[in-house]
């Protein structure tokens, strides 16, 4: 199974219940379109991530489709509703078979 490059996720530590809450997840992989040719003239082989999915204390609650015209590295900002204390599990895909996983804590209070 192909491997994705680095996944860095930025989500609070802490917020209050309630709270909404911003989350950015970013991964490292080139989104390689299919259209592009290399130093010699030949067509540089598609390679993208086609999906991402971000579940909060298992509730799916962020998905986005991606295509071949998404620059490298995708990025996203979203946010989430703090309403109890869980895991966000966040899963990239790609058109390889290439699976990337990171989990990140919330803590919510009050």
């Amino acid at each position: 199974m192909n491997q994705l490059g680095d996944a860095r996720v930025r989500v609070p530590e802490h917020a209050k219940r309630g709270e909404s809450v911003e989350i950015r997840a970013m991964i490292t992989h080139p989104m390689e379109s299919g259209f592009r040719l290399d130093n010699v003239g030949r067509g540089i082989p598609r390679h993208i991530v086609d999906s991402f999915t971000c579940s909060y204390g298992g509730k799916e609650v962020f998905r986005a489709k991606l295509h071949p015209g998404v620059s490298t590295n995708p990025y996203f900002l979203f946010y989430v509703v703090a309403t109890a204390s869980a895991d966000l599990l966040f899963t990239w895909t790609d058109d390889r078979g290439g699976v990337a996983t990171h989990i990140a804590h919330l803590e919510v209070t009050g």
